[in-house]
């Protein structure tokens, strides 16, 4: 993967600190190497994406901490915090269709899909911090992994829980050291810049025999569809139809055992049949 920041060091002004969200204090959150940056993006580079968030928004930030890249890199450069800004996710939290009860139905509907037991380890990309957030308290595993192009989502989820694993980056690219994975969960797959067939054709490699891919929206296709509209440089994929997925997932050894589209629900299982392998 090339990356332009493969570290990240973090350096507070003092005696700003005091009173910053200890989440944002990166450095001593991942001692072990559990969150990677694999790229930071500019002002500049996303003026044109909407929605953004600046750090201007937030004064305890604004007072946060420089970005640099290592030496080895070659020259310094650095990135002060008040210049970064980055994608308003909560477009994936906000329902607007059904009620707080009902939504959480459907959150365990999908984690159910999923069939973690103790031994599982689980993939969450793209997810919310609200299903995050259900999968540690519904679920007991033996690794959780999220990966979200989000440093401050991540950040968060960690400040939480400090033995999910987090990655920021492609979900293409994710390291070898954390699979074979049991469980993965596609939870807003339309936010990824690749295609189905990169998307399973990646998992194929990465997932263990059984292994489930849950794909799932859910407000359903209706939702997602004035989500594309309205967010056109966040929503850049489809919600695969039932043919075109189950053709795909065939030629990447997955079958498909559920299926739901429907105007507010879409739920996808496939299972991983890795003797089909060519």
């Amino acid at each position: 993967m090339n990356s332009v920041f493969p570290t990240l060091s973090f350096v507070p002004f003092k005696p700003s600190l005091q009173g910053v969200p200890s989440y944002l204090h990166l450095q001593p959150l991942y001692p072990f190497g559990y969150c990677h940056y694999s790229k930071i993006s500019f002002r500049s580079s996303l003026s044109n994406q909407i929605p953004l968030i600046s750090l201007h928004s937030s004064p305890k930030m604004q007072s946060l901490v420089s970005a640099a890249i290592p030496s080895s890199e070659g020259a310094i450069s650095t990135v002060n915090f008040e210049d970064f800004v980055e994608k308003d996710w909560s477009v994936i939290d906000f329902d607007e269709t059904n009620s707080a009860e009902e939504h959480l139905q459907k959150i365990d509907h999908i984690i159910a899909a999923g069939k973690i037991v103790e031994t599982s380890k689980v993939l969450v990309s793209i997810g919310s911090e609200g299903f995050v957030d259900r999968v540690v308290d519904s679920s007991r595993c033996q690794q959780l992994l999220v990966v979200h192009d989000s440093l401050f989502i991540l950040a968060s989820i960690k400040e939480k829980y400090d033995k999910v694993k987090c990655w920021q980056g492609g979900l293409v690219n994710v390291p070898d050291k954390w699979t074979p994975f049991d469980v993965v969960f596609l939870y807003f797959l339309p936010a990824l810049p690749f295609e189905l067939h990169q998307v399973l054709g990646s998992l194929a490699k990465h997932c263990s025999p059984g292994a489930r891919v849950v794909i799932s929206h859910p407000q359903g296709r209706q939702v997602f569809e004035k989500q594309r509209e309205q967010y056109p440089d966040m929503v850049v994929s489809n919600l695969p139809e039932k043919l075109t997925l189950q053709s795909i997932a065939t030629d990447h050894s997955f079958e498909m055992i559920e299926f739901v589209d429907e105007p507010s629900f879409y739920l996808a299982v496939l299972e991983f049949n890795a003797n089909n392998l060519v």
